[in-house]
């Protein structure tokens, strides 16, 4: 399962590309774009490298080319003018191309290119909601469909992972916490592993000017405890994408619930999609569930300090 993805059928490049598996051919037969192999049944095959032009005559023909311009540019030509529509492009859609084109080439570079482009322009919290969260739901979409391989989304995964951490850390080393009576601890329940929610919400928490706990992934109820001891307002967050899955995350909210919020004033928040499964009629009044950060921002964080 680990093995890098090189080899892609028609509907893979529809999926990943956004364009028509019709069009492609059309393509194909009229420009003389792309060259696939074919099986000994005549069903084509891409490279990756036929992705990875595809994907970069999608970006131009996106932003105003025309397939038979395209067609016409040298092979050395199309790559540049990606970069330079990519890196130059205001469009959400256009950098999340680029950050998918830097996916499928292993690209660090042209990664970290478009995210300072970005950057430049926008704060962090814009890139992680705009750019970032978009990406990530289109890839989980295309690795549930075997476009791409887990290799791919780890690759961009971790990426991301590091622009986060790095965020946090210019946060902590420049602003002491302004409002230390409130404590949010930040985890992720037993077999939870994706993170990136929950690193999103600890810097964004941290933007406000309030102290976290960062606790991180596949946490037990009962290691969470411990920190009832603090004298403090506690919340704790957590960030739920497929576990506790549908069947058992009803209980899972009555057994933190009976362990470590019904003898104190701590509240729970969670986000994350497996909220959708949460039955409400049982939800204990110091549970809240949110949609988006704007949401959990106008519950529980005061007026940014930094206005």
């Amino acid at each position: 399962m680990s093995r890098v993805k090189n080899n892609f059928s028609i509907k893979d490049l529809e999926n990943i590309s956004g364009i028509k598996a019709h069009t492609i051919r059309i393509w194909e037969k009229r420009y003389e774009l792309l060259s696939p192999d074919r099986t000994d049944t005549n069903i084509r095959r891409y490279s990756l490298s036929s992705l990875q032009e595809l994907l970069n005559i999608t970006l131009l023909y996106n932003h105003g080319f025309k397939i038979s311009k395209i067609a016409s540019l040298d092979q050395q030509e199309i790559p540049i003018l990606v970069r330079e529509i990519a890196l130059k492009s205001n469009s959400e859609q256009v950098s999340i191309n680029a950050l998918k084109l830097s996916m499928v080439n292993f690209d660090t570079v042209l990664f970290d290119a478009t995210y300072e482009e970005i950057i430049l322009h926008n704060d962090f919290e814009f890139v992680f909601i705009n750019i970032f969260m978009p990406l990530m739901n289109e890839l989980g979409i295309l690795w549930q469909t075997n476009a791409i391989s887990p290799s791919h989304e780890h690759f961009i995964t971790n990426l991301i992972k590091q622009k986060i951490h790095i965020q946090t850390e210019l946060l902590q080393k420049e602003y002491l916490p302004q409002h230390n009576n409130k404590i949010f601890v930040l985890y992720l329940p037993e077999d939870e592993i994706h993170e990136l929610g929950i690193l999103f919400l600890n810097y964004f928490i941290l933007k406000f000017g309030y102290r976290t706990i960062f606790l991180g992934q596949s946490l037990q109820t009962e290691s969470l405890e411990t920190l009832l001891s603090y004298n403090a307002d506690l919340c704790f967050v957590t960030y739920l994408t497929v576990e506790p899955n549908k069947d058992n995350i009803d209980q899972y909210i009555y057994d933190f619930h009976q362990r470590i919020l019904k003898h104190n004033g701590a509240k729970l928040a969670i986000m994350g999609p497996q909220q959708a499964h949460i039955d409400l009629s049982k939800l204990p009044n110091n549970v809240h569930l949110f949609k988006n950060v704007n949401a959990f921002q106008q519950k529980f964080l005061e007026a940014s300090i930094f206005v």
